[in-house]
């Protein structure tokens, strides 16, 4: 059962904590100034729905559901809520929860209101980062905290986020939910930074600010402060003072809103200097991910906590982002008609549609200009159709700003009368960049002294930069990262997300239903990155992850996990298992996909791999087609190295999560000693020096796609010891190609100077 305190998760944790724990459990462990908390993981989620019965009503519910109606939408997600909402908890998950609050309780010393916030496994995912979908809720006691954590659950199924599921290619199975709790900040001051600009990506930080909390500038109730700072120049460089007519704070331990007088409401909310505070924080943070950030800040007594950080992902590229000019009209000059902050850049030309809220979004057809005071999670299928978006309120951080930045639409925030002036019927046009909207049809004219329209050529590196890729669904994006294939295929994701043991299906007769499943996943990937390369790696799920599964009720319970049953040990145990994955992969080379290589998890002895490849055979692949190999994740086969690649092995990547905490003997998910868990720890590093040193000597390709393969003073000291290729996460594919073609350079120069 699933608390995990923020000292416990990172990164890695997605699937179990979704994005937004992880984010915060990462900066938490990495000193970023985070409030404490907790999270109850996803598997507490599944576990209630399949325990109290409800999960089999929630799949009936969306059977054929057509998510383009948007009144059958809205009603079908009032019904699954409403399930979930009064369906009781079970006591032993209540207890772990209270026992929770009760702890955070006595780390802070006082009385806590709390945030509980909804963590989704599929948001906040790079190049997926489609915020909002479900609910937080602020100022919560000890008393409240269960019926907001099922609050939370029942937000997984908004009309917003089951059409999003359906858009975006999600299966409604494969997604769970995680809740954060995390100590509440009676903030003064909030707000929101893109720590680069989120559509340029031009080193400008932009911070948006309001008095109390930061609900009023996320919801885009009010128009924030906003202020830009070049990170080049070191300097502020532009200050836009909003009206701030209310803000949002606690009061007697209840959320409230209080009215501002006109002079506070047109003060500014940060001086100079907090700015700089905010601006240093977020490069730290940008730094830490190696990409731009959208982080949520607030400040209490002076004090700056940040409470949110994910990718940036909507910042085009060069030539799609400078592409806009100016206007043209025939005969006359454009006449404008109102002006606000231009959100998302492009030209959408159409006819206005005014609506006042979620139920006239009908009104909206395909190629109209949508108008309102500001959008909702429930008008997304409209901004879908519309061919831009204009609001009255809202800031660049505003839920119109970031949504419409998602799907590509032009739009205008903050113009404070736009459904004033503009009426059904008129014909206008919309620029998102210089945020302005324009009477009548309006072209775009060309730039003309614009001679760069290309993109930078891409950095050529001879180690190669490839990808991680865990959901099959999102295998585009990451191909469209342009790495140079996946260094690792993770399939425990979707295995986990069919919800049916695999041991089950095979037990059932079913084998060649779950081949099938398997086969229709992974060839996803492959045809995705054709005809570069895709490293598939066996299933590597420890027993707690099984056992929520239907037909996992027989798993064994570990004391831990990580040391258990799992990886190839588990792969030859149930061969049969095995021997399914196999399957999937000879179907796929049978079709002509042989860009695949197959990677045996956690090895640690040599008669695993005879034994492994002796099955592979037997199932017909053909070895002299594919690549084989084995993850380096225990000190067991980096010190046995040798042997192994005499055993017959074309790679081997590095796995250096386990091997950091197999090598320190550090339980990475253990809160008493997680802070010693160092992938760069000099024991560690030397055992990667000396598997690289041997692979080369025998021709075998070396790889590291572990969570350090994301860190550029890792990956230069993996250059400089002749990796062949290093896999990150998709968020820094692009850091780590800079950083490769910047190190491979200055190896390159050193030399020459030599000579």
């Amino acid at each position: 059962m699933g608390v995990l305190w923020f000292s416990e998760i990172g990164k890695q944790d997605i699937p179990l904590v979704g994005g937004k724990g992880a984010n915060l459990g990462e900066m938490f462990r990495n000193e970023i100034p985070v409030p404490n908390g907790f999270v109850i993981d996803s598997k507490t989620y599944r576990d209630f729905i399949e325990k109290t019965g409800i999960k089999e009503k929630i799949e009936k519910e969306l059977e054929n559901l057509d998510v383009e109606d948007s009144e059958t939408l809205s009603k079908v997600s009032q019904k699954i809520r409403k399930l979930i909402e009064s369906t009781p908890v079970p006591e032993d998950v209540k207890k772990e929860i209270k026992a929770a609050y009760e702890q955070l309780v006595k780390f802070e010393g006082s009385k806590v209101y709390v945030a509980v916030r909804s963590s989704a496994t599929a948001e906040d995912l790079p190049g997926a980062s489609f915020a909002g979908q479900q609910d937080t809720f602020l100022n919560v006691d000890g008393r409240n905290l269960i019926h907001y954590v099922r609050k939370c659950w029942s937000s997984l199924y908004t009309p917003r986020a089951i059409y999003y599921r359906v858009q975006q290619g999600f299966k409604h199975e494969n997604v769970s939910i995680a809740v954060v709790v995390q100590k509440m900040v009676n903030s003064e001051k909030s707000g929101v930074m893109f720590t680069s600009h989120p559509v340029t990506g031009e080193p400008l930080t932009i911070v948006e600010a309001v008095f109390g909390l930061g609900e009023a500038i996320v919801s885009g109730r009010v128009t924030p402060d906003t202020y830009i700072f070049d990170r080049v120049k070191r300097k502020l460089v532009d200050v836009k003072v909003g009206e701030k007519l209310m803000m949002i704070t606690k009061k007697n331990g209840k959320t409230v809103e209080i009215e501002l007088d006109e002079k506070k409401a047109k003060e500014r909310v940060l001086s100079d200097e907090e700015v700089l505070k905010l601006v240093e924080i977020g490069e730290i943070i940008e730094s830490h991910y190696a990409s731009p950030q959208d982080v949520e800040w607030a400040i209490e007594k002076e004090k700056i906590y940040i409470v949110q950080s994910r990718p940036v992902t909507t910042i085009k590229k060069k030539a799609e982002a400078e592409g806009v000019g100016g206007v043209e009209m025939e005969g006359e000059e454009a006449e404008i008609l109102v002006r606000g902050l231009g959100a998302s850049p492009g030209f959408g030309t159409g006819t206005v549609k005014v609506i006042k809220g979620e139920k006239e979004i009908s009104k909206v057809q395909e190629g109209d200009i949508l108008v309102t005071t500001m959008t909702t999670p429930d008008m997304v299928p409209a901004m879908r159709r519309a061919a831009a978006i204009v609001t009255d309120e809202g800031g660049m951080t505003c839920h119109a700003a970031i949504v419409s930045r998602e799907l590509g639409v032009p739009a205008v925030v903050g113009t404070k009368k736009a459904t004033q002036i503009l009426k059904d019927g008129m014909l206008v046009t919309v620029d998102g960049e210089k945020g302005i909207v324009y009477s009548g049809s309006v072209t775009e004219a060309k730039k003309e002294e614009k001679v760069e329209i290309a993109a930078p050529a891409p950095l050529i590196t001879a180690t190669e930069v490839k990808v991680n890729v865990s959901i099959p669904d999102a295998a585009e994006r990451a191909a469209a990262t342009g790495a140079d294939g996946v260094g690792l295929f993770r399939i425990e994701h979707m295995v986990l997300g069919l919800d049916k043991h695999p041991m089950k299906y095979i037990r059932e007769g079913q084998m060649d239903v779950y081949v099938e499943a398997l086969y229709k996943e992974m060839k996803k990937v492959l045809e995705a990155f054709y005809p570069k390369p895709v490293w598939i790696r066996t299933l590597d799920a420890p027993t707690d992850e099984f056992r929520a599964m239907e037909g996992g009720e027989d798993e064994p319970i570990e004391a831990n996990p990580m040391l258990g049953f799992r990886g190839i040990r588990r792969d030859l145990f149930e061969e049969e298992h095995l021997r399914a994955e196999f399957r999937a992969i000879k179907k796929l080379i049978d079709e002509g996909l042989t860009n695949v290589g197959i990677m045996l998890p956690l090895v640690s002895n040599v008669e695993e791999v005879r034994r492994a490849k002796r099955i592979l055979i037997e199932e017909g692949i053909p070895l002299n087609k594919i690549e084989f190999g084995i993850m380096v994740e225990t000190p067991a086969s980096a010190l046995i190295i040798e042997d192994l690649v005499k055993e017959g092995i074309d790679f081997i990547s590095f796995g250096t999560n386990d091997l950091t905490q197999y090598t320190l003997a550090v339980d990475r998910n253990n809160e008493n000693v997680a802070y010693l868990f160092d992938e760069t720890h000099p024991a560690v590093m030397k055992l990667i020096e000396m598997v690289i040193k041997v692979c080369r000597e025998h021709g075998v390709k070396t790889s590291i796609c572990g969570q350090a393969g994301s860190y550029p003073h890792v990956v230069e000291k993996l250059v400089e010891l002749g990796i062949d290729s290093v896999s990150a996460n998709q968020d820094a594919v692009k850091a780590v190609r800079e950083t490769v073609y910047r190190v491979e350079r200055k190896i390159m120069l050193d030399k020459l100077r030599k000579l």
